[in-house]
């Protein structure tokens, strides 16, 4: 049994975001279960890709509109990763060092996978199961199906993951010539409101679609940007898995990025230590409880609302909180918290970029996790936290509902219903108070710890939605 996974991210080849996570993961625990995983995803002009050895296993050509195009097939030599890589090459297309922000962007996933089916059909490879991830692999059943070169794979069964409903990959229908000749009375799969919508047209033609989490999975049935009818429509192949962590990497017991490790019986003061070699770079105080935001600055994710809670609690609980932030992205909001920065409010510091390193090591070293996300279908963020003894708090959304239970629930984080200022601050003093009874807080830390959010179970949910499809 073989399954391929299609995307566009794979950590640690090329991360943006959340997909690369799971793609880089989820492959890996299902080789460990006994089936054969491979990732196929463009090359990139990236560290992993120059430090490790590749092979050139395939070369071919074909045509895009008018344009030849001739791409390799590289895989990377030794499984580093714990499964198959392979990576797509095509010159002035794929072999760019960005993932995504190209003028030509669309064209580039169109050509990644035309490349990826004349590959497959050069070869003759009948995969049991093609796993495509998001939109940007999202014509590929279609063409699986009713393409002229490659409806020799319309057998071979297909899954669809939605990690993101909210982006689509519109393409207007003019691009259509770009693809390869299909069956034109099959048009209106790849048709939503006038335009090729590649989601769309995933969910339509798929054997099976996911959802990263439960929660999410009934969100898009009422908001999915203009699909969530498509979605309520096709729900009889749909299922919610929520994501796992990979422990080889997030484990504070082993991970070599931190200045101190730690397990569950010495969280509290693993996390210190960890929180007092921060403050000698940062401007935190380290006798003070540590909140934490680690992200896009992007108005999903409620970073738009970062000043604001930041100046409400630097004004209420200036001497009983330090504050550190991680992410980079929207400038007018990355404009707004550098100005707070320039303030010189106390116990308050930025960092402006994605660090993974600096990632690990805030997780080890922060009490607390803000999410304040208007937009979650799973959320990785508070599973790493979780794991690292650090309490989420988090707006009752998509996964982070699924995961999170509320304190007052005999859980483990505390939540928030709306994302009102005083209430995201009200959430925030309530785990700063939690944090003063201290055996409480140590005791939480534990119980966080030993939770199961690995990709064993998910791994095997997925493999089970693969066995009763084939």
């Amino acid at each position: 049994m073989k399954v391929f996974h299609l995307s566009v991210e794979c950590y640690p080849v090329a991360k943006v975001g959340g997909l690369a996570d799971v793609v880089g993961a989820l492959p890996k625990y299902q080789t460990k279960l006994g089936w054969e995983a491979a990732v196929v995803m463009p090359w990139y002009n990236r560290p992993f890709v120059r430090d490790h050895d590749f092979s050139l296993v395939h070369e071919g050509t074909f045509y895009q509109g008018s344009e030849l195009l001739n791409y390799g097939v590289y895989k990377e030599n030794k499984n580093t990763l714990g499964f198959e890589l392979y990576l797509i090459k095509i010159p002035g297309k794929l072999d760019r060092e960005e993932v995504y922000c190209y003028p030509d962007e669309g064209e580039q996933f169109i050509a990644f996978q035309h490349a990826v089916l004349n590959w497959f059909k050069e070869k003759n490879i009948i995969p049991t199961i093609v796993h495509c991830h998001d939109h940007h692999v999202g014509l590929v059943p279609f063409l699986m199906k009713y393409s002229n070169d490659y409806n020799f794979l319309a057998d071979v069964k297909t899954v669809a993951t939605v990690h993101n409903g909210q982006y689509q990959g519109w393409t207007h229908w003019s691009k259509a010539i770009l693809l390869p000749a299909f069956d034109s009375w099959k048009w209106g799969l790849l048709d939503w409101d006038g335009l090729i919508n590649p989601l769309a047209a995933l969910i339509k033609c798929c054997d099976a679609y996911t959802t990263v989490s439960e929660g999410y999975l009934e969100e898009l049935y009422v908001e999915a940007n203009g699909l969530q009818h498509l979605f309520y429509d096709e729900r009889h192949k749909s299922v919610g898995i929520v994501n796992g962590i990979d422990w080889e990497i997030w484990d504070p017991e082993i991970d070599y990025t931190l200045m101190e490790n730690y397990g569950t019986e010495q969280a509290f003061a693993g996390k210190l230590k960890n929180k007092q070699a921060l403050a000698q770079q940062y401007k935190i105080n380290p006798k003070l409880p540590l909140l934490v935001f680690i992200g896009r600055f992007a108005t999903e994710k409620g970073a738009d609302l970062l000043p604001d809670i930041i100046l409400n609690l630097t004004a209420e609980y200036r001497d009983r909180l330090s504050i550190f932030i991680l992410g980079a992205g929207d400038p007018a909001i990355q404009s707004r918290v550098k100005s707070l920065v320039d303030d010189g409010i106390e116990n308050f510091d930025v960092f402006f970029g994605y660090d993974e390193n600096l990632a690990h090591w805030l997780y080890a070293s922060a009490d607390f996790l803000l999410m304040p996300s208007r937009v979650e279908p799973c959320g990785l963020n508070q599973l790493y936290a979780m794991k690292y003894g650090t309490l989420p708090i988090v707006h009752r959304v998509g996964g982070l509902k699924d995961t999170v239970i509320d304190l007052e629930n005999d859980g483990y984080g505390v939540g928030f219903d709306g994302l009102a200022i005083t209430e995201i601050t009200e959430a925030i003093a309530r785990a700063i108070n939690f944090y003063e009874s201290k055996k409480q807080f140590e005791g939480n830390q534990r119980k966080m710890m030993c939770l199961d959010f690995s990709w064993d179970k998910s791994a095997a949910k997925y493999i089970s939605l693969y066995n009763q499809i084939i």
